[in-house]
């Protein structure tokens, strides 16, 4: 007989007993797994659905319709004093050379007819010229076949966004421009080709013509200054709470509100910058070095927690074994400890340089929400960044601004894909095991 806390059994219930026990709990096991793996289908369901929505919108932001054209540029048009600078360019009519030659390629003839050919292209159209002629000035009194972006009511009605069988007073392009549509398409002249407007514009109203290129450049600069100073600073004050402060009350005050500043709402940190260094300061708005040193502040709790994380991790025998040699406590820190800690701070800080560069609602309110045409040449020159200009057009009426915030989003999602990966190889590449 055995002794249970039910009285005395004999082995064979016992037996009985245990294998019940055994066959209940592996079922227990099997269900749990089974709501895990369940759990992870529908998060890679929602996912896949997510990503399938991103892609199948920004994927043709990254294209869009050309024209091609033979343009006659004419010298005494484009640059009319002879001078040959960027303010004579500007100052010459090249509009009319553009639209000359749009007009031959279509027909138009009658003031009516030239009105609505002249509605197809871009307004941006001239800009290229002027920057193409101005590269290479012996394009000049030639003939040359070029590329210029048409116009994003025009783009829309090529993607089959605009029905040519509604109604003319209910579209936004005559049936007039339809039919020169249709004559360029015959005659090949119309390309889907990739946008480098996309990458290589900067902000515009007009959709066709809008880039990342200025966000992107202000995104780099911003993330420079916020890395400056985030992670030495949070570095240094790791190393000072875990190896050298005291343990007291102030310094547990200090480890609780650096933790509590983790959860804090990142409007928050926007909000003590415009109060602070735009209010109290008078710096401007809308730079990256303002931006810079909010998503520093925002950063750092992140940086000093992970920083932290990975000192504890260094094995006490490490510590002692230096102190035991002679070393002193600042060698031990600086000449062992560190050195080992170090994949994991880098870690760290790579995803909390990931986390900022997402972060939209502390530079609203900064003010880099500005419309900023030309691209920031320094962390003082006024800028936007990538997530403040998807916001900015997903505000946009123009359908054609739907397909670039997309792509946009595709590009920030590859940098912060990017950003997480380098941590990942960061830290294999470096960790030691013990």
């Amino acid at each position: 007989m055995i002794s249970t806390s039910k009285g005395m059994v004999s082995p064979k219930m016992a037996t009985k007993r245990v294998a019940a026990s055994m066959a209940k709990r592996k079922k227990s096991e099997r269900n749990f797994q089974l709501l895990g793996r369940g759990a992870i289908a529908v998060a890679l369901a929602f996912l896949v659905v997510l990503f399938s929505s991103i892609f199948s919108k920004g994927l043709p932001g990254f294209f869009q319709y050309y024209v091609e054209i033979e343009v006659d540029i004419d010298r005494e048009k484009l640059d009319p004093t002879g001078i040959f600078s960027q303010q004579s360019l500007y100052d010459g009519d090249a509009r009319g050379v553009i639209r000359s030659a749009l007009y031959a390629a279509v027909g138009a003839e009658g003031r009516s007819n030239k009105r609505a050919a002249g509605k197809l292209i871009s307004p941006g159209a001239e800009q290229r010229l002027r920057k193409m002629v101005y590269n290479d000035p012996s394009l000049m009194d030639t003939t040359q076949t070029l590329r210029f972006a048409m116009d994003d009511d025009v783009d829309s009605f090529l993607r089959g966004f605009i029905n040519r069988e509604t109604p003319e007073k209910d579209r936004r392009i005559n049936d007039r421009m339809v039919e020169y549509i249709d004559r360029l398409q015959a005659d090949g002249k119309i390309v889907y080709a990739f946008s480098d407007y996309l990458i290589f514009g900067s902000a515009s109203r007009n959709p066709e013509m809008a880039g990342i290129y200025g966000a992107f450049i202000g995104s780099i600069l911003t993330l420079s200054v916020c890395l400056v100073l985030a992670f030495p600073i949070g570095v240094a004050t790791a190393i000072y709470l875990e190896e050298i402060a005291p343990k007291n009350r102030i310094t547990e005050i200090v480890e609780i509100n650096i933790n509590n500043l983790a959860a804090v709402p990142s409007v928050v940190f926007g909000i003590l910058g415009l109060a602070v260094f735009i209010g109290i300061f008078g710096m401007p708005r809308s730079i990256p070095l303002i931006g810079g040193v909010v998503l520093a502040l925002m950063t750092l709790p992140t940086i000093i927690i992970s920083s932290r994380a990975a000192i504890r991790a260094v094995p006490p025998s490490v510590r002692e074994a230096a102190l035991g040699v002679g070393a002193s406590q600042i060698q031990t820190i600086f000449h062992h400890v560190i050195p080992l800690a170090m994949p994991g701070m880098l870690t760290g800080t790579i995803i909390g340089m990931a986390q900022a560069l997402g972060e939209t609602a502390p530079l609203l309110m900064i003010g880099m929400v500005a419309f900023i045409v030309d691209v920031p040449g320094s962390v003082t020159d006024p800028g936007t960044v990538l997530p403040v200009q998807i916001f900015m057009w997903a505000d946009f009426a123009e359908r054609m601004f739907v397909q670039k915030t997309s792509a946009a989003i595709i590009v920030l999602l590859a940098f912060l894909i990017t950003m997480n990966a380098a941590a990942i190889v960061v830290r294999k590449k470096l960790e030691r095991r013990w």
